[in-house]
């Protein structure tokens, strides 16, 4: 899809609102019209990484259809999900893909009564984020990032991180490492990368709940911007597009080290394979964590939009395809960028996505 625009859905009967964008409640009742009739709400919830990119999605959406209403809570991708596959929401966001180990593939079949609608819709690093006096410029390898949180490495003047970090004045400082406390996908995506990229620095399984008792735990994104910008010594990780101005690691891919762009993290998307089994509405990706592509930075996340490919009704079946249309469109896709710092879909992946969600319908 190249639309240009905000898609503009027409149904018959709806009389144009001025509404604005304050976040409502999940479930809130659709505002009224001076003349009686209702507008259109759908209801979102997830990923907090998101957050910018949704806020300038939903804002040009309710630009061109001012009868409609798009609330979106940033909650985190394990809230959204359960929210979703509960029937709570309309659509939900995750930093990571559904999880058949874990119930949710078959959970959303279930609310949706078919095979649910995924596709990747935001592509961003994950900075590793640091604040560490008279520390500006840091590189790490996958191996000593892993060996930090699991505790291994302890003080910032270690051995490794020494070596890898020739002629710096590295501080004796405590390592104080700071993990998400809520379900994240993003922890999901950054234990993942610990995991197959670490060397055994990490002996952890990915999962989007932090998987030790270690350091200090932050609630949401800005929860842990705002902790490693307060202590002295702390490291975390985070979505490079809401670091603010705290300094981020390059780390190693190959020989050479790398820093968080959304153009190396798109680059190393474009580069994975596709993951097996999933059924044919399913565009989850299998990110390459180990690649040694020049210029990829593999400690990523592609974030998933989740919808039913069929909804009770046709008023909402047409917005959330209408609205989730946009958002994969060339042009909603450079609005998030523009707003978020994420990068585009690769060309394959946006094309692909945009025909699975223009199959949206409803149940009539």
């Amino acid at each position: 899809m190249n639309s240009t625009s905000p898609r503009r859905i027409l149904v018959p009967g709806i009389t144009a609102l001025a509404l604005g964008l304050a976040l409502s409640a999940c479930g809130a009742a659709n505002e009224s019209s001076s003349s009686g009739k209702s507008g259109i709400s759908l209801d979102g919830a997830g990923s907090s990484a998101q957050e910018s990119a949704m806020d300038a999605w939903r804002s040009a959406f309710q630009k061109d259809n001012t009868n409609v209403t798009v609330n979106y809570d940033p909650s985190g991708s394990g809230a959204g999900v359960e929210k979703f596959n509960a029937g709570g929401i309309d659509f939900a966001a995750s930093d990571s893909a559904l999880s058949q180990d874990k119930g949710e593939i078959d959970a959303a079949k279930k609310r949706c009564g078919a095979d649910a609608i995924e596709v990747p819709n935001y592509v961003s690093p994950i900075a590793v984020i640091y604040n560490v006096k008279g520390v500006k410029d840091l590189q790490l390898s996958a191996k000593t990032i892993a060996q930090i949180f699991d505790g291994k490495i302890t003080k910032w003047n270690d051995a490794a991180i020494a070596a890898e970090n020739k002629g710096a004045k590295l501080p004796s400082t405590t390592i104080s490492p700071v993990h998400r406390s809520d379900e994240s996908g993003t922890t999901a995506n950054f234990t993942d990368y610990l995991e197959q990229a670490g060397q055994g620095g990490w002996t952890h399984p990915a999962d989007k709940v932090w998987p030790i008792q270690s350091g200090e735990g932050a609630n949401g994104t800005s929860g842990m911007v705002a902790a490693v910008g307060q202590g002295d010594g702390s490291i975390g990780y985070a979505d490079f597009s809401q670091a603010g101005d705290l300094s981020s690691a390059k780390i190693k891919v190959g020989s050479a080290y790398v820093a968080p762009s959304a153009e190396a993290a798109a680059k190393a998307l474009e580069t994975s394979p596709m993951e097996d089994g999933r059924p044919a509405s399913d565009l989850a990706v299998k990110v390459d964590r180990k690649s040694t592509e020049a210029g990829a930075y593999p400690l990523l996340l592609a974030s998933y939009l989740i919808a039913c490919p069929t909804y009770d009704d046709s008023k909402t079946a047409d917005t959330v395809k209408s609205f989730l249309s946009y958002i994969v469109s060339t042009a909603g896709q450079q609005a998030g960028a523009d707003n978020a710092g994420s990068a585009p879909l690769p060309a394959s992946l946006q094309q692909q996505a945009a025909k699975i969600v223009d199959t949206i319908s409803s149940k009539g």
